[in-house]
């Protein structure tokens, strides 16, 4: 599959303020990931810390906070994993499932899914 971003905003819970962020849709990873500079922009802090597993088996501790996302006429609250400096944002699986989206990688983009109630 190959890889493309979004546009989309993220602000505080309160929605007092947002800021445009562009991600690379990344399915392998969970949550939303912010480099802390854009945190610290909307005055968001972290809320919680949750450890994590990398790729090479080294688990490193990362704050965690709760964002709101804007996508497409539609907010929602996520959480957010609280980045380096100067990293890349990542949006994961949990925000794109609290959003109803799938990923068409052909057209390389997000689309619609109709929700199961089962």
């Amino acid at each position: 599959m190959g890889q493309f971003s979004v546009q989309f905003e993220v602000g505080d819970l309160q929605g007092t303020r947002f800021e445009q962020v562009v991600a690379l849709v990344d399915t392998g990873a969970a949550y939303l990931w912010l480099p802390r500079e854009v945190l610290d922009r909307l005055g968001v802090a972290p809320s919680g810390s949750r450890e994590f597993e990398l790729a090479d088996g080294r688990v490193i501790e990362y704050g965690m906070a709760q964002v709101m996302m804007r996508f497409q006429g539609e907010s929602w609250a996520v959480p957010c994993i609280i980045g380096n400096t100067g990293a890349d944002a990542l949006l994961g699986a949990v925000p794109l499932e609290n959003f109803a989206l799938a990923i068409d990688p052909v057209n390389q983009r997000l689309i619609p899914l109709r929700m199961l109630l089962k």
